[in-house]
């Protein structure tokens, strides 16, 4: 099956920076516009969340739970519609994370995402993180309101 290139490297690309901001704490203020749309909301184990700013606070206070991470991804597959304005993806990632006292959490899971072209080029409109699978003791979390 022919696919263009194009949007399959971008989204990819996309995919690879986002963890690296995650894992290189890049929180600069805005810094969620280089990766979703206004609009856009995540579903992941720490919760679901809709809005820019509302993604910004929930990754940052995910990964400022440990002292370090590290996310990798694999597998990224990208299907573009034939308009090319927008794409659905989905990837493997593995997400190890280094608790304040030495312990390691890991989570194998699944991604998927709908993209939206923008002037700026891909962003996220919608991105879900599924654990397939963990190993280790996870963050305790806060109670929910």
């Amino acid at each position: 099956m022919d696919t263009p290139l194009e949007p399959q490297t971008a989204v990819s690309t996309l995919v690879s920076r986002y963890f690296r901001a995650l894992d290189e704490r890049a929180f600069e203020t805005g810094w969620t516009a280089a990766f979703f749309t206004e609009d856009a909301a995540v579903r992941a184990p720490v919760g679901a969340v809709r809005g820019r700013e509302a993604i910004a606070a929930q990754a940052e206070e995910a990964v400022r739970r440990f002292d370090r991470t590290q996310h990798m991804s694999t597998d990224v597959l990208v299907t573009a519609a034939a308009d090319g304005a927008t794409a659905d993806a989905s990837w493997n990632a593995l997400m190890t994370h280094l608790h304040p006292d030495g312990r390691i959490f890991t989570v194998g899971g699944r991604c998927r995402a709908a993209l939206r072209r923008t002037a700026g080029g891909w962003r996220f409109g919608d991105l879900s993180i599924t654990p397939v699978w963990t190993d280790g003791e996870p963050p305790h979390l806060p109670p929910r309101a």
